[in-house]
C-alpha cells in the first residue's frame, strides 16, 4: 500500500494485519474464507467511521483560546427605517466581551472631542431595565441598514437603537443569543416595537452542500476512468464509496463551519481529507484488485485514492476562491 511503502516487507505485513484486525476484515488465506461479504462489510465500516466523525463534530464543537483567526460575529439587517438617522448597539448581559467592557471612567473608549462622542454619551447614560451593559461599541446604520459586530460580540444581548432627531431610544423587549459562529438576524421596526428573527441562509447552505458533493463525486469518477477502473462492479463500488465519504465529509464540514468558523473548517478539511485518503486506499486495494478482469498492480488503487482526493481537494479550494458562497 502507498502509505506503508517506506517500511520493510515484514513491517508492511504486520501493518496490514493489524489494520485488518481493527476493521474486522478477513483476508484470504490458504484454505480460509471470509465470514461476510467484502462489499457490504467495507461499506458499513466507512459509514461507521464517517458517522463517528460527524458525531464528534456535533457533540464537541471546536473552540480556540488563542487570539488567532476569525472570531464569532453578529449581523443584523434592519427594515422599516428607510430615510431615518439611527445608531445601533448591543447591550450585553455581562460586563465585558473580549476587548469591550462596560463604561468605566478609567477605561472609557471615547473621549470628549472624538467623532460621535455625543452619541457615545447617550448610549453610556442609557439605563436598561434588565441591567444589561453598554460595551462602548456602536455603529451608524442610517445608510447601510445593517449592523455588524465581528470581533467578540456579546453572547447574550439586547438590541438598542438611538434616534438623534428625536433624542429617543428603541430597545428589543427580548434578549437574544449567538446561535452560530456567524449569527444573522433581521430586525423590523413596527408601530408596536422591534420584531427580531434569526435569518441564517439555510437554503443557500443546502444548495452549496449539494453542489460540492456532486462536483466532487464527478471529478473522482472521471479520474477513476483515467486509471482504468471501468468495470461495472468497480465503477459502481467507487461511486458508492465516494457518495458515502463525500456526504459525511461535507456534512461534517458544514457543522464545523456553522459552530466554529472558517479557520476550524480549513483545519478539519485537511485532516478529514487525509483520513479519507487512508480509508479509501485500504478499501480500494482490497476490493478493486479482487473484482477486476485484469490484474491490478498493488500500488494502483492507493495511488488512485491519493490522486482523486488531491484533485477534489484542489477543486474545493478553487471553488472557494471562484465562488466564495459555495463554502
Amino acid at each position: 500500500m502507498l502509505f506503508l511503502g517506506g517500511y520493510s516487507k515484514a513491517g508492511q505485513e504486520r501493518g496490514i494485519y493489524f489494520m485488518g484486525r481493527i476493521l474486522n476484515w478477513q483476508f484470504d488465506k490458504p484454505g480460509a474464507r471470509q465470514y461476510i461479504s467484502r462489499h457490504q462489510s467495507m461499506v458499513k465500516r466507512i459509514v461507521f467511521v464517517l458517522f463517528c466523525m460527524l458525531s464528534i463534530s456535533i457533540l464537541f464543537p471546536v473552540t480556540a483560546n488563542a487570539d488567532i483567526g476569525p472570531k464569532p460575529s453578529i449581523f443584523i439587517d434592519f427594515a422599516g427605517l428607510e430615510g431615518k438617522e439611527y445608531y445601533v448597539t448591543l447591550l450585553s448581559s455581562v460586563e465585558s466581551s473580549g476587548p469591550y467592557w462596560a463604561v468605566n471612567n478609567s477605561k472609557d473608549q471615547y473621549k470628549e472631542g472624538d467623532e460621535d462622542y455625543e452619541i457615545y454619551v447617550k448610549f453610556a447614560d442609557y439605563l436598561d431595565k434588565d441591567s444589561y451593559y453598554f460595551l462602548q461599541y456602536f455603529k451608524d446604520c442610517s445608510q447601510t441598514h445593517q449592523f455588524s459586530w465581528t470581533y467578540y460580540p456579546p453572547r447574550e444581548f439586547k438590541i438598542l437603537l438611538y434616534f438623534p432627531e428625536t433624542d429617543s431610544f428603541l430597545v428589543s423587549d427580548a434578549s437574544y443569543e449567538r446561535y452560530a459562529f456567524d449569527s444573522y438576524f433581521t430586525a423590523e421596526v413596527t408601530n408596536t416595537g422591534l420584531s427580531v428573527v434569526e435569518s441564517y441562509d439555510t437554503t443557500n447552505e443546502t444548495l452549496s452542500l449539494i453542489a460540492r458533493i456532486v462536483l466532487t463525486i464527478a471529478i473522482e469518477l472521471i479520474i477513476a476512468l483515467l486509471f482504468g477502473f471501468r468495470g461495472k462492479k468497480q465503477f459502481r463500488f467507487i461511486a458508492i464509496v465516494n457518495f458515502i465519504t463525500q456526504i459525511g465529509l461535507n456534512l461534517t464540514l458544514n457543522i464545523v463551519n456553522y459552530h466554529a468558523g472558517q479557520l476550524a473548517f480549513l483545519i478539519f478539511f485537511i485532516l478529514l481529507e487525509f483520513i479519507i485518503v487512508i480509508v479509501e486506499a485500504i478499501v480500494y486495494t482490497v476490493y478493486l484488485r479482487r473484482h477486476s478482469q485484469k490484474k491490478v498492480p498493488g500500488w494502483k488503487p492507493g495511488v488512485y485514492a491519493l490522486a482523486a482526493n488531491f484533485a477534489s481537494f484542489v477543486l474545493g479550494l478553487v471553488l472557494a476562491l471562484w465562488i466564495p458562497g459555495i463554502f
